[in-house]
């Protein structure tokens, strides 16, 4: 077999044991989550944890600085060498593709949180509700206890980087009562696409390829510590959204600081009020008159923070992100995100607040 053909076919390879894999989550999650995964993070972590800026995003703008490029030079000759450059295409998606899964994307295919945690996936309209009104209630007091007014909406008094350090304290606590969750070797950037990331929609991501948890500092400081928190799950080799939002929220909530805290719970909140907002606009209305006029400034806030860059493009990107989730393990899609409420109440109805 010509060389130029190996990668092409090592690609396939590929997606065939993945397809298999797919079968074995509890041999990914001992092998793998809990193996090799934790080995390569905390190595990658550990290198390049202390650099200060994203390496991950200079690698991503050299990559596509260099495809454009070769686009351009190729612009005339692609068309009489169809075949060798689609065969150098597939050759490179190979390369990437396995060190995406090698050093991370495994991960996919591991044994799912609730099975793991034991936690009840199904829950009644009435779990739901008696559940959105303690998150009303502790979201309120919380709110209450910072602003000593509810019509104040909370400010944060910390820098993004003093959240940065400040979330370990939450996933501190979090690991004594689960080992699984314990965070070391912090890799947390501010990441130099923020601006692209906020067109797209989306308040951070993983790079998979150097394990950094790149974080868009432009949103609204009150959703800083659990949309980071949610990336650093995805960095303790979580890929499922849903799973990182709940895990993001558990880290949020079990810090001992009261901005922490509050960004855990209306974070949760805010899910679970749209949820009613699709099942019962009624009960909705009723909920939402509860939650403290501070509350829904902050959630205004927000809003207007999104609507701002609200463009076609994190539409056409919503869509394909829907499918590259849909493609790896998560049927939902871009409705992965919400499902963690399941997770939520299935938890606390064992726990409690």
């Amino acid at each position: 077999m010509h060389r130029k053909y190996i990668l092409p076919l090592f690609l396939l390879i590929q997606i065939l044991f993945l397809k298999t894999i797919a079968f074995f989550p509890e041999f990914v999650e001992r092998f793998y989550s809990n193996g090799l995964y934790g080995f390569i993070s905390k190595i990658s972590r550990a290198t390049l944890g202390k650099i200060p800026f994203s390496v991950g995003d200079i690698i991503y703008g050299i990559v596509i600085i260099y495809i454009l490029m070769s686009i351009w030079k190729s612009r005339k000759s692609w068309r009489f060498e169809k075949r060798n450059v689609a065969l150098k295409i597939l050759s490179i998606l190979s390369v990437v593709y396995f060190l995406f899964h090698f050093l991370w994307a495994m991960n996919y295919y591991r044994q799912p949180l609730f099975e793991k945690m034991k936690i009840e996936r199904d829950y009644t309209n009435a779990d739901l509700l008696t559940f959105t009104k303690k998150l009303i209630a502790k979201t309120n007091e919380i709110q209450t206890q910072i602003t000593k007014n509810d019509s104040l909406k909370v400010v944060f008094p910390y820098s993004q980087e003093q959240v940065f350090e400040m979330n370990l304290n939450g996933y501190k606590t979090l690991s004594n009562q689960y080992i699984s969750f314990e965070y070391t070797n912090p890799s947390i950037k501010k990441s130099l696409f923020s601006l692209p990331l906020t067109y797209m929609g989306f308040g951070g991501y993983l790079n998979p390829f150097t394990n950094e948890a790149q974080v868009n500092y432009l949103m609204p400081m009150y959703n800083l510590p659990t949309a980071t928190c949610h990336e650093m799950a995805h960095q303790m080799g979580f890929a499922s959204e849903s799973e990182c939002n709940f895990i993001g929220f558990l880290a949020s909530v079990t810090n001992d600081n009261l901005y922490f805290k509050y960004s855990g719970y209306s974070f949760a909140l805010r899910y679970c009020l749209e949820n009613w907002q699709i099942r019962n606009e009624k009960v909705f209305d009723k909920l939402v008159k509860t939650v403290h006029p501070g509350v829904l400034k902050n959630y205004k806030e927000s809003e207007d923070f999104w609507k701002k860059y609200d463009t076609f493009i994190d539409k056409g990107f919503h869509i394909f992100y829907d499918n590259f989730l849909k493609f790896n393990q998560q049927k939902e899609g871009m409705e992965s995100y919400s499902k963690f409420v399941n997770l939520m109440v299935g938890y606390y109805k064992e726990k409690g607040f």
